[in-house]
């Protein structure tokens, strides 16, 4: 979809140096992506809480070695 908006120049050039993008395109479509990205995982913690209930690293080491 083409859009045209007014990005302050500092911040685009910002979000082009952090994720390597070669173009204001693509930075502006990781900028979104990451955006997006963090609010699933927002959502995901907000769903599931602290996560207390789930398996540790050692647990579910122990549990594949039992199988």
């Amino acid at each position: 979809m083409k859009t045209t908006i007014d990005i302050p120049e500092k911040a685009l050039r910002e979000v082009m140096r952090n994720t390597g993008a070669a173009t204001k395109r693509e930075a502006v479509v990781a900028a979104i992506d990451e955006y997006n990205r963090r609010r699933r995982l927002e959502q995901l913690l907000k769903d599931f809480g602290t996560m207390k209930n789930f398996m540790t690293q050692e647990e579910l080491a122990r549990s594949r070695r039992d199988e």
